[in-house]
């Protein structure tokens, strides 16, 4: 059974003017065309060749040598050659370039964007590109518990967290509590393994560990007063949305971090400030 989207040994049964036609074997009655251009130099009718299947710009099964960035069910970085109304189109390495339907992007894309995208066949039976990679991403990746990984923010619920691409391959999660400053789709994480879950999926954080991330508040908390000239016009009792807005931290985070502060001597608090030492 000839398939688009995935790379299949045929055989030469028949050539024309245009190119040469293949089919699983010599007698088959469902046959493809392979262009002209496409046909190595010295094929006769019975050789076998590896050829990738989809659809011309006339909804025609066509064949070709090239092997394209990704097959059916994979997922690789494509970068986007050009927008339209109805959606995006992405090079991955044929002439014909790759369709991103609207309602497969997770974010608005524009013409230059590089994102992991997934290739699959729609309802009318062409090959398309989704942003939606969840269920395409693999769960066998080789890292553990601190490993340090990148990825690719795919996708953000507020139920379950942001959803990773390590490196555009493995399927990883940064649940809520981990979730730290402004995160936002499209946006490339550097974070830290916390948990590998039976099925193989990680669970990141953008955050070091605790007594690490404590030092690091503390400097970005000194930092502020400084740009304040030495007094923030603040305590550790303002709203979180305050504290959310001027440092991308929890009320918590902050209260550690003005305590380790304290603790060392840098800085005192008055009734409506925090000033450096």
């Amino acid at each position: 059974m000839l398939e688009i989207g995935k790379i299949q040994e045929l055989t030469i049964v028949k050539k024309v003017d245009f190119g040469v036609y293949l089919a699983e074997s010599m007698d088959a009655s469902e046959k493809v065309l392979l262009p002209g251009r496409q046909v190595p130099k010295d094929a006769k009718q019975g050789d076998r060749l590896e050829v990738f299947l989809y659809k011309d710009s006339s909804d025609r099964m066509i064949s070709t040598t090239a092997r394209p960035k990704l097959l059916l069910g994979e997922v690789a970085e494509l970068r986007v050659a050009q927008t339209a109304k109805m959606g995006a189109f992405l090079d991955w390495g044929l002439e014909k370039d790759l369709f991103l339907p609207f309602k497969e992007q997770t974010k608005k894309v524009k013409e230059g964007d590089r994102f992991p995208a997934a290739l699959y066949v729609d309802k009318s039976g062409r090959l398309c590109a989704t942003m939606k990679v969840y269920h395409y991403l693999h769960t066998d990746s080789p890292y553990k518990k601190d490993d340090r990984v990148s990825g690719y923010l795919y996708e953000i619920s507020r139920q379950f967290g942001a959803f990773v691409a390590v490196d555009n391959r493995y399927s990883a999660l940064i649940p809520p509590r981990e979730m730290y400053g402004e995160l936002k789709v499209g946006d490339t994480v550097e974070a830290r393994v916390v948990r590998v879950h039976e099925d193989g999926k990680l669970d990141l954080s953008v955050r070091e560990k605790a007594w690490l991330q404590i030092e690091a508040d503390a400097e970005k908390v000194m930092a502020l007063i400084d740009s304040f000239d030495g007094a923030l016009p603040f305590t550790d009792k303002a709203s979180p949305e305050v504290i959310k807005r001027e440092l991308s931290m929890s009320k918590n985070e902050f209260k550690r971090a003005v305590g380790n502060l304290l603790k060392n001597g840098r800085i005192e608090i008055t009734e409506r400030a925090i000033r450096r030492l």
